[in-house]
């Protein structure tokens, strides 16, 4: 619910990276993360697969100058650029990064895991393929963002409250909700070094907005019939494409800065 999506990672630090913010060492740690490690596989100029130092000083190399994040879903390509071919991997992941800048291309991880439960062994191997140059699809800026999400957020927790989430829904979706006031209550890094304040903002309550429905979406609730489920899902859903929308332009915030700022 709180978790960062891995291209949110790549495109958060990467920026950072080549704005000059962070050391590479540093950088490629932030985007690992809990995994074991990454690789880019399809950077031009390069035969095989390189690590994340490496690849993202090649994308500098070869003009890239931001990391734009893209989550989309099926019927909604949110972030993306085309072709076809590079969305469906895209919308199959559910997630990727664009490159902004001289040359124009996309990676979308495909995650790998192995090893028993508690030890969980996961590979990341960041595909890298051109994309279109154009806009980004659907992606709104800052100031709508958050006047979206502060509506959202209202229609999130009174759903939560009509449907009875943290009472009829059960101890699981009661634990679910302590979970999330818990985690909501100690706070944490988000974004990267160069990310204005109100992309932080904006980030951090896109998070909340999305955590509010993934518990309203989980189990049923006070819905006792088909129909309230399906209502219950249909009144979610527009609070969830706005909470995914806050989250792309909060991560891109960084290049839609960068670009007013250019001559």
């Amino acid at each position: 619910m709180l978790d960062e999506p891995r291209s949110g990672r790549l495109a958060a630090w990467g920026n950072a990276l080549l704005a000059g913010l962070a050391a590479p060492d540093d950088v490629a740690q932030r985007i690992v993360g809990q995994d074991a490690v990454h690789r880019i596989t399809g950077l031009p100029g390069e035969n095989g697969p390189v690590g994340l130092t490496l690849g993202l000083g090649r994308l500098r190399a070869l003009g890239v100058t931001g990391l734009r994040l893209a989550l989309p879903v099926s019927g909604h390509p949110l972030g993306l650029t085309g072709p076809p071919d590079f969305n469906d991997l895209a919308l199959e992941a559910g997630e990727a990064v664009l490159t902004a800048g001289a040359v124009p291309l996309g990676l979308v991880p495909d995650v790998s895991e192995a090893g028993p439960a508690g030890d969980v062994h996961v590979e990341v191997e960041w595909r890298c393929l051109p994309v279109r140059d154009a806009p980004p699809a659907d992606v709104p800026s800052l100031g709508e963002a958050e006047r979206e999400l502060a509506e959202a957020l209202r229609d999130a927790t009174s759903a939560l409250a009509a449907l009875d989430v943290a009472g009829a829904g059960g101890p699981t979706a009661h634990a679910a909700l302590e979970a999330y006031r818990a985690r909501a209550a100690r706070g944490r890094e988000v974004l990267a070094p160069g990310y204005p304040p109100r992309a932080v903002r904006v980030l951090e309550l896109a998070q909340r907005v999305a955590a509010l429905v993934e518990i309203a979406g989980d189990g049923h609730g006070a819905a006792v019939s088909a129909s309230q489920i399906a209502a219950r899902a249909e009144l979610l859903r527009p609070v969830e494409r706005t909470a995914r929308r806050a989250q792309v332009a909060a991560y891109n915030a960084y290049v839609e800065e960068s670009e007013r700022r250019r001559p």
